[in-house]
């Protein structure tokens, strides 16, 4: 399912304190998933890297307490209190011994002496097994602890995502304009640069930063491998000899319309940017001149960074002649 259907699953499986298994390939968000839910729910959030356990960090240590009796000391990451979501990431990449730890843990809430507080709930994730990433198989006495959620990319998700945390509007308007580069990743290529949400994040953060032109492509090859990397630098030229959106919304009536369906993508993403009450109704007055799709693009795209402009007199008179479209 894709990530904001794998969110809502998530927030039923907390509120039943039913664990909960993410499955998806590297890349496509699983850890920021289970993150907004803690968020959305205000929980508490234990984030344990379980391939970096031994079986050992899972129980904790013997000790001998005033009875002479030995007790086990269990690990000062694991809650005592309060409500939360006790994630362990690429579980099944842990060793099995580590996985056969938490059988107890997942589906008893316990572990030895220790008890999981009642307003936590335990949910892992993994990468798949044809993912050929790091993966032990396994055991079916704890999948079967779990229910399982396969998460799958989807570029409006992920747009909306973007929009809610500043990822370059050119990167955003990029992948519009080539959606199948959002997750690239092929398991038999072995590649270790791949296009995925992960590194898309990362290539904005280097957009950002404007390096230096003559080690740009490297550090985006780098990231994204050099495939994607030189579609997108083409793809910045062209947003780079945009039209000025300024001069766009000093004249929306009269501004030219351009053919070419890059440049079309490239311009709603700088748009987007440009749109606040104050400039919404030279925004739409222009989106009414665009092709249909790229008008409902532009209105989507609004909404998903500045819901409040729903409210402008300009989108509900644009929406009344796109009703059938837009939703």
């Amino acid at each position: 399912m894709k990530p904001s259907d794998a969110s809502s699953a998530l927030d039923t499986l907390v509120n039943i304190k039913q664990p909960g298994f993410l499955w998806g390939a590297p890349g496509i968000g699983k850890s920021a998933i289970v993150k907004q839910c803690a968020d959305r729910n205000n929980l508490q959030l234990i984030d344990i890297r379980a391939v970096l356990l031994d079986p050992v960090d899972l129980r904790g240590l013997p000790h001998v307490n005033g009875d002479n009796r030995a007790h086990w000391a269990t690990p000062e990451f694991l809650p005592r209190d309060g409500a939360g979501i006790l994630f362990l990431d690429e579980l099944n990449a842990a060793p099995q011994l580590v996985q056969a730890a938490c059988y107890q843990l997942v589906l008893d809430r316990k572990l030895g002496e220790y008890e999981l507080p009642d307003g936590w709930t335990v949910i892992a994730a993994g990468n798949r097994e044809t993912d050929r990433a790091v993966t032990s198989r396994m055991p079916s006495a704890l999948a079967n602890r779990f229910v399982h959620i396969g998460v799958d990319c989807d570029l409006d998700d992920w747009v909306a995502w973007a929009l809610s945390f500043c990822i370059e509007v050119e990167l955003i308007a990029f992948l519009r304009f080539r959606p199948n580069l959002l997750h690239a990743f092929d398991p038999a290529r072995n590649e270790k640069a791949f296009p995925s949400p992960r590194s898309w994040e990362f290539v904005s953060k280097i957009l950002a930063s404007n390096p230096p032109a003559h080690i740009q492509y490297e550090l985006l090859t780098g990231t994204v491998g050099d495939g994607a990397a030189a579609e997108l630098l083409g793809f910045l030229k062209i947003f780079q000899n945009l039209p000025n959106p300024d001069v766009i919304l000093m004249n929306p009536a009269a501004a030219p319309v351009p053919d070419d369906p890059a440049t079309l993508y490239a311009l709603t993403g700088a748009l987007v940017k440009k749109t606040s009450d104050t400039t919404a109704d030279a925004v739409f007055q222009y989106a009414n001149r665009l092709p249909a799709e790229f008008s409902v693009l532009l209105a989507k795209d609004i909404l998903k960074n500045k819901p409040e402009i729903a409210n402008t007199r300009a989108f509900i008179e644009w929406s009344i002649n796109h009703k059938e479209v837009l939703f």
